[in-house]
């Protein structure tokens, strides 16, 4: 069988894929530091390498979990943005449409303006508020016009993994230092694993291989909602049950409005996914974000226990 070729594979959401996409067969896992002399091209500056690399593997499917994501510093690197989030997944798209891959990208709800209340659908008429999202918007634009049916875009948001650095991990260690924490309260959306995108993401590929037509647009959320204040208390009360000797100094942790932590980048308030064409069509039940995140915790401060 032909091989899977994936880019991005040291971050969080690539090193869940190596272990969700190992049974669809041999996964080229590649990062932005493998050259093309090498096992292949996986920076996604260098277009003309990419495209060298699809076109001499020829791969089953191509899976394209890099990006560039530091939203705030975006908008002053705004043309390395569009390159990596724009230019090269078109570029990579187009080398799966000649070689006859599956294209697999993914973008972000910073594509909506983050106004209402209703959650987004895959429908829904997109209007990024940030350079990170117009160059997300742009990636999926350039994957549509070039890939045909033969794509998947997974729109997803608030992504975290045991692996690496997250909020919940950034929140602990604060209310490990200080007695008074802040916390937007006005920006809602779901928590996501990575780990649950990865296995849903395999789970589509696979469907996608046997039904051509499973292609398009997905949104991919866990499911219910929350704010990055609830979302904190949740944290530390979860922390607190699980590892009661964790001494936590916070005793106060106030909400607050997103006006009242300006970043250069705006953040939409709305992040709400609908997942209702996702479930449907492939047939899943997605879980309540709370279980993915309390596993996450379990695991990190089972590890921190750990002498």
């Amino acid at each position: 069988m032909k091989p899977i070729l994936l880019l991005g594979s040291s971050g969080q959401l690539g090193w869940e894929l190596q272990r969700s996409l190992a049974p669809l067969g041999d996964v080229i896992a590649l990062h932005r530091n493998d050259a093309l002399a090498e096992r292949g091209c996986g920076n996604l500056t260098d277009l003309d390498g990419l495209r060298e690399t699809v076109r001499r593997l020829r791969p089953a499917a191509v899976v394209n979990a890099a990006a560039y994501t530091a939203v705030d510093k975006a908008e002053q690197e705004t043309a390395l943005a569009h390159t990596v989030n724009g230019a090269a997944p078109g570029v990579l798209a187009q080398a799966a449409a000649e070689a006859g891959a599956l294209m697999v990208h993914f973008s972000t709800d910073y594509v909506f303006d983050g106004s209402g209340e209703a959650p987004w659908t895959e429908a829904a008429m997109p209007a990024p508020l940030s350079v990170y999202g117009q160059s997300k918007l742009e990636g999926e634009q350039r994957v549509r016009a070039v890939a045909g049916g033969r794509h998947l875009i997974f729109r997803t948001s608030w992504i975290y993994a045991a692996r690496g650095g997250n909020f919940a991990k950034t929140m602990l260690r604060l209310a490990q230092e200080q007695d008074r924490l802040t916390v937007i309260n006005d920006q809602i959306g779901a928590p996501t694993g990575a780990d649950l995108i990865a296995d849903v993401t395999a789970h589509a590929i696979r469907q996608a291989f046997a039904h051509p037509g499973a292609g398009g647009t997905y949104h991919l959320a866990a499911q219910g909602e929350t704010s990055w204040f609830a979302y904190a208390r949740f944290v530390f009360d979860t922390a607190r049950e699980l590892r009661p000797d964790l001494a936590l100094k916070v005793r106060d942790v106030t909400p607050i409005p997103t006006t009242g932590y300006p970043t250069p980048a705006r953040r939409p308030l709305n992040s709400r996914l609908d997942t209702t064409h996702l479930r449907q069509t492939f047939g899943l039940e997605l879980p309540q974000w709370q279980q993915g995140v309390r596993r996450m915790l379990a695991e990190s401060l089972t590890t921190t226990a750990q002498p």
